[in-house]
């Protein structure tokens, strides 16, 4: 079983920037995809940000050029880099693992752009 827990989040201005990171426990790290999703208030979770195991990266179109997805295999950690934040990035950031037909989630971490 694959334990992540996220950090980083917090109140940021508009055009700012925040890291995110989410440590995972667990042996199948180093293979499994992680991800970034996020919730805003009222509205579904959607795709943020993937990497696979070799390290492919995918994004969603509205973060694109803004965000970037990273990983640490050797200290089981993922992170998201956020610059030009807006406040359409305000949400409930969730980190996520899958590999074949298991998939976990971590609790989230609250981002939230405002001036």
């Amino acid at each position: 079983q694959v334990q992540l827990v996220e950090s980083g989040g917090g109140l940021v201005q508009p055009g700012g920037s925040l890291r995110l990171s989410c440590a995972a426990s667990g042996s199948i790290f180093s293979i499994a995809t992680m991800g970034w999703y996020r919730q805003a208030p009222g509205k579904q979770r959607e795709l943020v940000a993937t990497v696979t195991g070799r390290g492919d990266t995918n994004y969603a179109d509205s973060v694109k050029g803004r965000f970037t997805i990273s990983r640490d295999n050797a200290r089981k950690t993922v992170f998201l880099q956020m610059n030009s934040l807006n406040t359409e990035d305000t949400a409930v950031y969730y980190c996520n693992t899958k590999l074949w037909s298991y998939e976990s989630w971590g609790q989230g971490t609250q981002v939230t752009v405002a001036s």
